[in-house]
């Protein structure tokens, strides 16, 4: 069997991550451009200033997507380039270029999937407070009509924040990535819940401005699990695991799906942060649950659960050993089954992939190609995965490879490697490497021989 008809297969990318900033005219800083300039913050200090420069080779990519077979490409728009202080006047510069890509992409056949927000909050919107401030909500609202407005007679799905547990958890608790806070927990349950209420905002504003309708989701990472064995009692230990996070941990997927889909923040969570939860007021969490199209989710790896003595979930540690990438995550291709046939029961709505990849040191070899073997092993095992959950009668969408090209990846900076295409970040030549090959012949079978 293969994957439906109107299956998307596609690859993604980020505009921080890949546009090259120095070339975008009219554009002002982002938290990222100030969190790299932070000693130590990032991989000798590397930044997203150049690195593959899409602005200036967007039509050779392009062209490299139409070889590879995809018919689905997820990108992001540049909310410091459209609007350089956050909200007022947008930037026609921004705007063309992001018309231009987008003809580029409907003459090669190719959807183009849009993300609103993958991180690049504008300077200025951060110094007025950034996600701690409400008004966020609206200037996010703001910023998504003006998008929509200019693109939704050729765009019709549209992605709201990227992995908001990143952007919140990473960026303002933890500390590690943009812009480098280390909050106390009422103020980041404070900008989580801001976060929502702009996604919510942001899907009315998509709705409200759309030249001709089209599909919306928001895209979380979160925890994920999978058994430890086939049996009964391990799949519904780590299905409980997953489902029903405990604790005070903001980093669950369910604290930020299940308000989107209209179940409310997890109660255990709410009530294990007490006085540190977030401050609802009325009709927030209609606003957060807008009703949406899909249930997009990014994945990499996921914990080991088995059923403890009493039946309740326990975490099974990866043995001596156990295969990772280079970014020392552990590949466990058998949570892309779980996660997506869970996501599936719980709401209902079509599941989509919306990254998966395998971060490595990929060098050009002697012959002048780059053999990438253990990349094309890990997406072997995950689509393989993926594609049972499809057998077994889950609602399976799409999938978007992470990514396109080696580019920037944050506080890692140009050390690792993700992309299906080499990029000589000097001369910026792009090398499609063997998963790139492999890749496109998966897609030309639509799955069918995986």
């Amino acid at each position: 069997m293969s994957f439906r008809d109107d299956f998307a297969w596609g690859a993604a990318t980020a505009s921080y991550q890949i546009e090259g900033t120095r070339l975008a005219e009219g554009r002002k800083p982002c938290v990222w451009d100030m969190f790299c300039q932070k000693p130590g913050a990032t991989y000798l200090g590397h930044d997203g200033s150049s690195g593959p420069e899409h602005i200036a080779n967007m039509k050779q990519d392009v062209e490299l997507m139409k070889q590879l077979g995809i018919n689905a490409y997820r990108f992001s728009i540049s909310w410091p380039w459209v609007l350089p202080d956050g909200t007022g006047q947008p930037n026609e510069v921004a705007l063309d270029f992001y018309d231009r890509l987008v003809d580029e992409l409907e003459d090669a056949g190719i959807a183009p999937w849009v993300t609103l927000f993958h991180w690049d909050l504008p300077l200025e919107l951060y110094r007025r407070g950034g996600w701690l401030n409400r008004e966020i909500a609206d200037w996010f609202a703001y910023y998504a009509a003006i998008v929509t407005y200019r693109l939704s007679d050729r765009v019709f799905n549209w992605l709201t924040l990227n992995e908001p547990q990143c952007f919140i958890l990473a960026g303002m608790q933890a500390g590690v990535h943009a812009p480098g806070d280390r909050l106390q927990t009422g103020q980041v349950a404070t900008a989580a819940h801001n976060a929502l209420l702009a996604h919510g905002k942001a899907v009315q504003a998509i709705r409200g401005h759309a030249l001709r309708p089209g599909k919306v989701g928001i895209v979380p990472i979160g925890t994920a699990s999978y058994p430890h064995t086939s049996s009964p009692q391990d799949i519904e230990a780590a299905r409980h695991w997953f489902l029903n996070p405990q604790g005070e941990s903001m980093a669950p997927t369910m604290f930020w799906t299940d308000p989107v889909f209209g179940k409310g923040y997890p109660e255990a969570i709410i009530n294990a942060l007490g006085a540190n939860a977030p401050q609802i007021k009325q009709g927030d969490m209609e606003t957060i649950a807008q009703p949406i199209d899909l249930c997009a989710y990014n994945c990499y790896n996921g914990v080991c659960i088995k059923a403890g003595e009493d039946g309740r979930p326990v975490e099974v540690p990866q043995p001596m050993g156990n295969p990772i990438t280079s970014m020392q995550w552990p590949i466990t291709p058998e949570v892309l089954y779980y996660t997506s046939k869970w996501l599936n029961e719980r709401y209902g709505k079509p599941v989509v992939v919306t990254e998966n990849g395998m971060g490595n040191f990929d060098v050009v070899h002697l012959d002048g190609q780059v053999h990438d073997s253990q990349r094309i092993d890990f997406l072997h095992r995950y689509l393989r995965e993926l594609k049972r959950a499809a057998d077994d009668g889950v609602d399976v969408a799409g999938y978007f490879l992470w990514s396109l090209m080696d580019n920037f990846e944050w506080a890692e900076g140009y050390k690792q490697r993700f992309g299906i295409v080499h990029v000589d970040y000097d001369t910026k030549l792009r090398i499609p490497k063997d998963s790139y090959w492999w890749y496109r012949d998966r897609i030309a079978a639509n799955g069918e021989d995986l």
